[in-house]
């Protein structure tokens, strides 16, 4: 293989070439991290970049599998051994760097790991960095007012999406093979998409967020960003559970775990498609003929309360936040050392009342309750959407008109993403094809509780089908190719 081969491969051939001698996890780690020393002025993914710790790591994988002879007795921890990751900058790394993008954290070295970077490291990963982030995970733009707007690698003019923006652009530039981050109202999906990757946010409550710096406790949730689902499914695996994927490539790639005839898929009447650009649209509609030429069956379903999750998920959100900084001692006290936007979010959650925070927390339950009642009356397995109603817009664009009408960007970002945040509800974006300026847009499916194997199933089986017979462009961005 030659470079661009390796950076894009896929965790499995990744293994293949370990286990089979034919690439060490040490030359690995060194052309990665050649990849993110020559990426920093294009894409500025990375604030911290642990070179040091993962030739260490490497270096220990290479010996602990027996690379090349090194060693009789071999340990092989499965499927995640000697491979490169990231981490986004929010999850705290124990005597490593950790900013949440903020000002105020500039000079954090946490005394732990989070339980997922406990897991990672027990599935004997390989840490190349802490990723680029809105700061304190606050926005979907990734324009960092502290350490620099994070690029999209398919258009460095355009963002990556937010916040997990550094995370979703290092994996679609070949800089690392998976990272993990987090979402709260769309962190994960959003970057994925505006990407071309894919990202998985887990159920409420399904990944361990201890050691996670947070913005919304009843919302936010860790997961990952990969290239494609089967590599998601791995990443999921080791850090929902601490399963270190031994053995099981096979059963997590997902196309023959599913049989798509017995698929019932859902698209709601309301709300996802009141507001979407035509291309996305069109795109969408390509991809429901796609999954229903797979057997899969696809009906409209009506869930009217999806309507009222905005403002609901709104009054949470800035309470928690608003909440949290206050209790750290951070806000309003050291409010001018926030990015504008963050300080006004802020200080918009400082105005909500107990009442209106309260009636967010009703209005959240009515809508767990009407999602679930659709999807057992309707028989419904999963609800397929749009994961935004726009492609990548540039970076420093407030608002992007959509038909005749100009919105504000942020919420255009975030509305297809909240109803599964404010359900707690897992839900998966993959990419589903591209603009015809070339940038990528994602296709969402919302699943039931607990139901992430269902969704990887059915976005894995959708994904190699789009990809083997939909004409699209190649999944490398064109700066990327070596």
């Amino acid at each position: 293989m030659n470079e661009t081969e390796l950076a894009f491969a896929t965790i499995a051939e990744i293994g293949h070439l370990f286990r089979t001698g034919n690439l060490s996890p040490v030359e690995l780690t060194e052309l990665m991290l050649a990849r993110i020393e020559r990426s920093i002025p294009k894409l500025n993914v990375y604030i911290t970049v642990t070179d040091e710790l993962a030739r260490a790591q490497a270096k220990k994988a290479e010996a602990e599998l027996g690379v090349k002879g090194k060693r009789k007795t071999r340990t092989d921890r499965g499927l995640l051994h000697g491979i490169p990751l990231s981490l986004k900058d929010n999850i705290c790394t124990e005597g490593i760097r950790t900013t949440a993008g903020s000002k105020i954290l500039r000079d954090y070295f946490p005394e732990w790991d989070a339980t997922v970077v406990t897991r990672l490291k027990q599935a004997g990963a390989v840490l190349l960095g802490k990723t680029n982030m809105h700061e304190f995970a606050y926005g979907v733009t990734n324009n960092n007012p502290h350490y620099g707007a994070a690029r999209n690698p398919w258009d460095t003019s355009r963002i990556p999406g937010g916040s997990s923006g550094g995370s979703a652009a290092a994996v679609a530039a070949g800089l690392c093979f998976g990272s993990i981050g987090t979402d709260t109202g769309g962190s994960i999906r959003i970057p994925a998409a505006l990407c071309g990757i894919v990202g998985l946010k887990p159920g409420l409550g399904r990944v361990d967020v201890t050691g996670v710096i947070p913005l919304s406790v009843t919302h936010d949730c860790v997961g990952p960003l990969a290239r494609t689902v089967a590599d998601a499914s791995i990443l999921f695996q080791a850090i929902v559970e601490g399963g270190t994927g031994k053995g099981e490539s096979e059963r997590r790639r997902g196309g023959g775990a599913i049989k798509l005839s017995k698929l019932r898929l859902g698209t709601p009447r309301e709300f996802f498609f009141d507001v979407i650009s035509g291309e996305v649209e069109k795109s969408f509609d390509a991809a429901v003929r796609s999954v229903r030429g797979l057997g899969a069956k696809v009906k409209e379903v009506s869930i009217p309360l999806l309507a009222q999750t905005e403002k609901a998920g709104n009054r949470i959100a800035w309470a928690e936040a608003s909440h949290y900084h206050q209790q750290s001692g951070w806000f309003p006290g050291r409010g001018a050392e926030y990015g504008e936007d963050v300080r006004s979010r802020l200080e918009a959650g400082m105005k909500v009342l107990a009442v209106e925070y309260l009636e967010a927390l009703d209005q959240r339950r009515k809508v767990i309750s009407q999602l679930c009642e659709v999807m057992e009356k309707e028989a419904i397995d999963a609800v397929m959407v749009p994961t935004t109603p726009i492609a990548a817009p540039l970076i420093g664009e407030e608002t992007t008109r959509v038909g005749e009408i100009d919105h504000p960007t942020r919420a255009l970002l975030l509305r297809l993403n909240r109803p599964a945040n404010l359900a707690g509800l897992p839900a998966i974006s993959v990419p589903c094809g591209f603009t015809t300026g070339r940038l990528p847009m994602g296709l969402q499916f919302i699943g039931a509780k607990q139901n992430e194997q269902l969704l990887l199933n059915v976005a894995d089986v959708y994904q190699a089908d789009v990809y083997q017979h939909a004409n699209l462009p190649s999944r490398v961005p064109p700066n990327f190719r070596t």
